[in-house]
């Protein structure tokens, strides 16, 4: 079915495009991490030095998420500050439903204990062999001596280190070394793994069968891990990709969705003569934010600043000066609103609320403009669609 157009300001369509769209996550899954706002500094007074902006970030249960970036854009602040490994400075940060901000010491510790941590420094212990180092994880729970080594070895074994069991740390090369730390994060099943280039000292069969393991845990155990990694043979696992440049979230993508983001892009009239790779390119610079019902989306007279693609639910489109709420329009999944204020500059003349619960697709202002000045099509659609509406 070709596109639906509705006599509406700001330009806004409706697609009939649902069956080009796959399932999102279950919005009933637990969400384990939510930062709002978060901020961080090193150092004191003059000499502060501002490592991360404002980030905004949701992490469910289950998922595997990937941090990228450049070095020294903030990607191990922010695991260690998820870890309650660092004091949250300013804004929110809620681990378990719990917020870290002001928690006790003791309160912590306690949360400390359902996370599992794999960073570059092995920390073993060196008087320790491989088996009591992943056993040590293990020890302040309440569980016989002949289970706990039982469970270090078939971790140990799973790593490919069954004939490494009771050597300690000088006679193991340093990826060895680095799989029995893996063991130990790994070895009590936690809710939630952060790894930082966990595979950094792995070849590639022995980083596969780390990654292969995170897998194992998200899927079989509900397991959730984040990971900070440069290593391009592990992205594939990932279930959300989360680019940190110069302190900000610069993307934030479901991988699972790409495909399905190009879909829906290439089924928009101001996307469908766009190329493969220029959809990708968009897709991946495109965010996924809920609103609960009757949110405010976008309110009448702002400057615009996003564009939006309705993925789930549905929102309604309030025109100033309508006074018979019939006579607005309600939008559903498909449908794309809030470009005209972003093309012509002008405030936005509408207001849009959440209906229901609404999962929607967004692009920020920059981004819109890149995609509108690469591609000529766009901007000739774009304009088209304003000028049939006048």
């Amino acid at each position: 079915m070709g596109p639906v157009s509705t006599d509406t300001p700001d330009n806004i369509h409706a697609t009939a495009t649902t069956q080009f769209l796959a399932p999102v996550r279950s919005r009933g899954g637990e969400k384990l991490v939510r930062a709002r706002g978060l901020s961080h500094w090193f150092g004191e007074g003059e000499l502060a030095k501002q490592v991360l902006f404002n980030i905004d970030l949701d992490i469910y249960a289950g998922e595997t998420v990937i941090l990228t970036g450049p070095s020294g854009s903030g990607k191990t602040t922010l695991l260690t500050l998820i870890g309650g490994l660092r004091t949250v400075q300013h804004g929110s940060l809620r681990l378990f439903g719990q917020e870290l901000r002001g928690m006790a010491r003791q309160e912590l510790v306690r949360i400390r204990r359902q996370i599992g941590f794999i960073f570059q420094a092995h920390n073993l212990f060196a008087s320790l062999t491989a088996r009591e180092n992943v056993r040590m994880a293990l020890e302040l729970d309440a569980m016989p001596r002949a289970e706990m080594d039982r469970r270090a070895d078939t971790i140990l074994r799973r790593l490919g280190l069954g004939h490494r069991l009771d050597y300690r740390p000088d006679a193991l090369s340093g990826g060895q070394r680095q799989r029995v730390a893996i063991a130990r994060a790994l070895v009590r099943e936690p809710r939630l793994i952060l790894a930082d280039e966990p595979t950094a000292a792995l070849d590639g069969a022995s980083g596969r069968e780390v990654v292969t393991l995170f897998q194992e845990l998200t899927r079989e155990k509900g397991c959730t891990v984040i990971m900070v990694t440069h290593d391009n043979r592990v992205l594939d696992i990932a279930d959300r990709l989360v680019t940190l440049v110069d302190g900000r979230i610069a993307t934030n993508v479901i991988t699972q969705e790409s495909s399905v983001i190009c879909d829906f892009l290439r089924h928009c009239p101001i996307f469908q003569h766009m190329t493969p790779a220029m959809l990708a390119e968009v897709a991946e610079k495109m965010f996924v934010e809920e609103f609960p019902e009757n949110a405010l989306i976008i309110r009448y007279g702002e400057e615009g600043d996003k564009f939006y693609l309705v993925r789930e639910g549905s929102v309604e489109v309030l025109v100033q000066g309508r006074d018979d709420p019939q006579t607005n329009v309600v939008l559903g999944p498909g449908s794309f609103f809030g470009e005209t204020a972003l093309l012509t500059g002008a405030p936005r003349n509408a207001t849009v609320r959440a209906r229901e619960p609404v999962v929607l697709y967004s692009l920020g202002k920059p981004e819109f403009q890149q995609a509108l000045e690469g591609s000529l099509p766009f901007k000739e659609e774009l304009l088209r669609a304003i000028v049939a509406r006048r």
